[in-house]
């Protein structure tokens, strides 16, 4: 792994996605009832979320209303738009159908891209959309023509 240029960012403890939405608070609930993300930390207008993975790292995401006390020039309120939360998981089919179970409202159901994922897409309060995404063998030679040389 190459090593950070003292002309790069300096050593990164951190980094996660902040969503500025007036549903903090349904966005938390969202994320830690369907999604079992846990509170890391939180004040009336914010909330750090994070959740383990399996391979030994964390995802997490943090949701601030518009009106925070701290507020520097942006982010502008989220429209739900130009956004996707990839979440990897191992089955998404049985996460479809938990999360549907559950009343979830699904946005795409669940496919087989020919690309090689199984996916469905939900969008938690604040718009954003969560695509869940298991890995899977592609079409035959889907790739073929987008392979460099």
């Amino acid at each position: 792994m190459p090593t950070p240029s003292p002309t790069t960012l300096s050593q990164l403890t951190s980094a996660y996605p902040l969503v500025t939405t007036a549903s903090v608070q349904a966005s938390r609930d969202f994320f830690v009832q369907h999604l079992g993300f846990e509170v890391v930390f939180e004040a009336s207008w914010f909330v750090l979320l994070s959740r383990a993975s399996t391979e030994g790292g964390a995802t997490s995401i943090a949701f601030m209303a518009p009106d925070h006390p701290s507020r520097p020039p942006g982010p502008e309120v989220f429209s739900g738009q130009g956004l996707l939360l990839t979440l990897q998981v191992d089955d998404a089919r049985r996460e479809e159908a938990r999360l549907r179970a559950a009343g979830v409202e699904i946005a795409y159901a669940v496919q087989h891209e020919p690309w090689g994922q199984v996916r469905f897409q939900v969008r938690d309060p604040s718009g954003l959309v969560l695509d869940i995404v298991e890995q899977a063998e592609p079409a035959e030679g889907f790739w073929d023509p987008y392979m460099a040389g």
